[in-house]
């Protein structure tokens, strides 16, 4: 990655002055070590000859250094030599994600289509249902979808969500911030297998519970967490051709729907009799993680550019996917309120098409529900391995399968995801929520701030109004966090204080290991300096 502070006409010539002043070639390995007040940065170099001579990594891998090779970062001088940055060993070489499969993992991350809504109607009616997948979008998912775009193009690397909250406000915090998002990312994605079987269940009573339940859980995420382990890009097309195949009932069943459709059943409302509770944490489930997609921005074809109008085309997809099949579900079949609770589409698809039409939709929730799990875990497991590169966690974090997928971390995500299944629809919706509230607030923060401290640091996108249109920005979706807050149970809210206290705990004991050198931790000598001395922020 070249720095905004070095053109890549500069960088090429400062190294030609290197490469032809001798016969060898001085190359700096920067061992950049983040505090709470700023940056050392403790430089070892490193004298080669330049002739079929190789750099050794675990791997025994060859580190060629080219004239042209665009991330050779020019580091000024130091001592009267100069000296370049070479990407780490360790760097990334499996392809890169393009627009249309980034669409459909950002598709997936928020939503996967209108399975898991039904609880709206159920708490709110029709009504209320319809009009919070249209209000609650303006409220949440722009404004997150907007400061996902400039933040992640701000900062294109795995660490996404982390790296803003540490460059703002410390690597303490950046660390309380990768620990509440990862756990609630893992609590969120802990759903899809319970999704899955309940959509399943009215077809294979046994899936209901007990030993098969279990084992059907287990198998689900042995499977998913294969394919994820095989490769980002196949993740992404996957996500494509699962979301096709999600959307398309819901097409046929909206066409059969419209002569039995009745306008007046969307008008049912009963403020009195409202489960603002349940309604608000669906809603705020079903649209939001809009952010989480940043955790993968450095697994992006040109995310400056990409990640903005792949955020854009998915916002639009995200609510049509919702608004319309409500309207199907609520205006064509008679209200029972009761009825909606989660699987509850595949009956309306027997009502209006039979059996058949009914076997679909339960296809289409059963294939949504593995292009979420695949995406969530996508985030989820590149968070961790972009907060090892950052020297927040141990090395070991780092290290990517062959196939350019981070191995430990998705084994840590799937663990998290076993342990957590056995909880209901309702007890993980609310406590991922939670979690997510509390990991918001950090986003905002960071967002504002950065926009007063450097208002002038390189921003791909930046959304306009300045300090004051950031700040306007953001007290509605904080407003509608403060909301969601008040409404949870305290079940719910003294498990996510505690597990907020072990992060508090954890960034610590993490420092202490490292500083007893128990573990390894590194950072990755190609990724920008994010402190307050760095270079990307002025």
């Amino acid at each position: 990655m070249v720095p905004t502070t070095s053109s890549e006409s500069e960088s090429k010539s400062s190294f030609h002055k290197v490469s032809n002043a001798k016969p060898q070639l001085a190359v700096s390995v920067a061992d950049k070590k983040l505090s709470g007040n700023g940056a050392t940065v403790q430089t070892e170099a490193l004298t080669s000859t330049a002739t079929d001579k190789s750099l050794q990594n675990g791997d025994n891998q060859k580190l060629r250094v080219s004239a042209y090779r665009e991330a050779a970062i020019s580091m000024g001088e130091l001592n009267g030599a100069e000296y370049i940055e070479v990407p780490s060993p360790r760097a990334n070489n499996a392809k890169k994600v393009s627009l249309l499969p980034l669409i459909f993992l950002i598709f997936y991350e928020v939503s996967g289509g209108p399975f898991g809504v039904e609880d709206t109607v159920h708490a709110a009616g029709p009504l209320f249902a319809l009009l919070g997948f249209l209000i609650f979008p303006l409220i949440w998912s722009v404004p997150e979808a907007l400061i996902t775009a400039e933040m992640g193009t701000m900062f294109p690397e795995n660490g996404g969500y982390v790296v803003w909250v540490s460059s703002a406000l410390g690597p303490y915090w950046g660390f309380q911030q990768g620990w509440m998002k990862w756990l609630s990312g893992v609590i969120d994605n802990a759903l899809y297998p319970v999704m899955f079987l309940d959509y399943l269940k009215s077809a294979i009573p046994a899936l209901g519970g007990g030993l098969p339940r279990i084992l059907a859980v287990l198998a689900l995420t042995l499977v998913l967490t294969y394919m994820n382990y095989r490769g980002l890009t196949i993740v992404g097309w996957v996500a494509v051709s699962l979301g096709i195949l999600s959307i398309l009932p819901f097409v046929v069943m909206g066409l059969i729907s419209i002569p039995k459709l009745k306008p007046a059943r969307w008008l049912v409302a009963d403020v009195h009799s409202i489960d603002w509770n349940l309604y608000l944490n669906t809603l705020f489930w079903n649209l939001n993680y809009w952010d989480s997609i940043s955790t993968l921005a450095g697994e992006v074809h040109n995310p400056k550019k990409t990640l903005p109008k792949a955020l854009f085309y998915a916002v639009i997809l995200v609510v049509l996917s919702y608004f319309f099949p409500l309207l199907i579900g609520t205006g064509a079949v008679p209200l029972d309120r009761d009825s909606w609770t989660d699987g509850y589409f595949s009956d309306i698809a027997k009502i209006l098409g039979g059996v058949w039409l009914r076997c679909w939709v339960q296809g289409a929730a059963a294939v949504s529900n593995m292009g979420m799990f695949m995406a969530e875990m996508s985030s989820d497991s590149f968070q961790l391995l972009g907060m090892a590169e950052r020297g927040m966690l141990p090395e070991f974090f780092a290290k990517r399968s062959r196939h350019g997928t981070p191995l430990i971390g998705i084994l840590f995500s799937a663990s998290g995801v076993i342990l957590l299944s056995w909880l209901s629809f309702q007890e993980i919706v609310a406590a991922e929520n939670f979690l997510y509230c509390f990991g918001m607030i950090l986003e905002f923060i960071a967002f504002v701030w950065l926009r007063i401290k450097y208002p002038n640091a390189t921003r791909p996108f930046k959304i306009p109004g300045g300090t004051i249109g950031a700040v306007l920005l953001c007290i509605p979706p904080a407003i509608l966090i403060g909301v969601v807050l008040a409404f949870s149970s305290i079940k719910v809210m003294v498990v996510s204080l505690v597990a907020v206290a072990i992060g508090l705990v954890l960034q610590p004991c993490l420092k202490f290991i490292e500083k007893k050198r128990w573990l390894k931790f590194s950072i990755s000598s190609d990724l920008p300096d994010i402190t307050s001395n760095g270079p990307l922020l002025h």
